[in-house]
């Protein structure tokens, strides 16, 4: 039976010439720069990486789509805003998906459906997805040409709501909701991800973090052994468990501080003199800045704490932050240092709302983090395509919905003949130069 979605329709007219539409213009596709993301995949061969750590016991000679392809069109699809599964019954007739996938878009054969995906994103065991995101920790290091001198590693959870009976997914008091708090870690002077840990839906411990980070770090280590690491967060990861470790391992870190009256009587004369020059200038707002030592009972050793003092009409605001920092002002750890982790809320937000990756709606909590770490390939696909993207143009600096909706979303007519396939975009298209040039800089290295 037909559809009523695909019969004709009619528009207003126009200069009274009638207008009627349908879904009849052929081998067309929505998803035109999709072949960039594509350049992109092949370039850090992702799909590849990722399939290599997975067991493969189905017969060579009976397999219709290879686990590559099956991750590939999965990861391409989610950059292009079809994030579920299901929209693969679909767009495996695609031209631009098939042709990205490195099928002919009408000679070759359709690309997987739903439930051969669906499959595979269920089938990694634990091991192999401690495989799966030991890779993604490769390919970071893989992104810096040379070691880096040091890094700075943002570490920060974030809400994703379930709506069944997912396992570890626990009630959350704080955000009213059931929920996962997966762990998102980012080079934030890169924007680059580094890791996306499914957990419970309660605040981590810190033997809990410490356990990750150590994992984290062992991994990294293999790459730069010398590259000075510092780790960045917020209050809750400033446990005694991982500062007494990042100490151990010779490791910085920053991390908030909650304020208590020990630290109030610590900061006293400060507060006061900032409080005292903010009134007797009438100032509406002085901050100031000043540290001390500091050693809470469940510390094993006296701590640098520095604090910002911010005196206002209403009264004084004072935040502290611990670190093992020995160099630099007070002034520079907090406003500078510590505050730049407001970055990587960005990136979380990017990665959640603009990737979709709290998409976590299998019971197995395996088949769960398999979701993040393919949508941290996702990310991989869009920050490459926007890293190629020459400076002088805005979308050099665009979030990933604006370069979706302008690289992405294109239509385009695909036409296989004999000899060659072609793109046919509009004419139109206000961005064709900047396409011309993506192309370019995106085409894989070597033969």
């Amino acid at each position: 039976m037909t559809e009523n979605s695909l019969l004709p329709f009619a528009l207003p007219a126009v200069h009274r010439k009638k207008i009627t539409a349908a879904f009849d213009g052929g081998r067309l596709t929505s998803d035109g720069g999709v072949v960039l993301l594509a350049e992109a995949e092949r370039r850090l061969g992702l799909a590849d990486k990722l399939a290599a750590e997975i067991a493969d016991g189905r017969d060579p000679a009976r397999v219709i789509h290879r686990l590559p392809d099956i991750l590939r069109a999965r990861i391409l699809a989610i950059a292009c805003g079809w994030e579920d599964a299901d929209d693969l019954d679909t767009l495996r007739h695609d031209p631009a998906f098939k042709l990205a996938c490195g099928r002919l878009p009408d000679s070759g054969r359709d690309l997987c459906s739903q439930p051969t995906v669906s499959r595979w994103e269920n089938a990694p065991s634990l091991r192999e997805i401690l495989r799966l995101m030991a890779v993604m920790v490769d390919i970071w290091c893989a992104s810096y040409p040379t070691p880096p001198a040091a890094v700075t590693l943002d570490i920060d959870d974030t809400l994703d709501v379930v709506h069944g009976h997912q396992q570890l997914s626990l009630f959350n008091a704080h955000y009213d909701e059931r929920c996962f708090l997966p762990i998102h870690i980012y080079d934030t002077a890169t924007a680059r991800p580094v890791a996306v840990i499914l957990r419970p839906g309660k605040t981590p411990t810190g033997n809990e973090v410490r356990s990750h980070l150590r994992r984290l770090i062992r991994r990294i280590r293999r790459h730069w052994p010398d590259t000075r690491l510092t780790i960045r967060g917020d209050g809750h990861y400033g446990r005694p468990a991982v500062m007494d470790w990042c100490d151990a391992m010779g490791i910085d870190y920053v991390f908030g501080l909650p304020g208590n009256a020990v630290l109030a009587r610590a900061v006293e004369d400060a507060a006061d003199d900032i409080r005292t020059r903010r009134a007797l200038t009438a100032n509406p707002c002085l901050r100031g800045y000043t540290e001390t030592r500091y050693r809470a009972k469940s510390w094993k050793t006296e701590r640098r704490a520095c604090a910002r003092i911010e005196a206002t009409t209403l009264g004084l605001d004072i935040r502290f932050v611990v670190t093992s920092l020995s160099a630099r002002s007070a002034e520079h750890i907090y406003d500078t240092l510590y505050c730049e982790r407001g970055q990587a809320e960005n990136l979380i937000k990017m990665h959640k709302a603009q990737l979709a990756s709290d998409r976590t709606s299998c019971r197995s909590p395996l088949a769960n983090q398999m979701r993040p770490i393919l949508h941290t390939a996702a990310y991989w696909l869009m920050l490459t395509v926007r890293d190629a993207i020459p400076k002088g143009y805005a979308l050099a600096r665009a979030e990933f919905a604006t370069i979706r909706l302008r690289l992405l979303k294109l239509a385009a007519r695909i036409i296989e003949t004999t000899a060659r396939v072609r793109i046919a975009f509009a004419a139109a298209y206000p961005e064709a130069t900047l396409i011309r040039h993506l192309a370019i800089a995106l085409m894989p290295a070597g033969p």
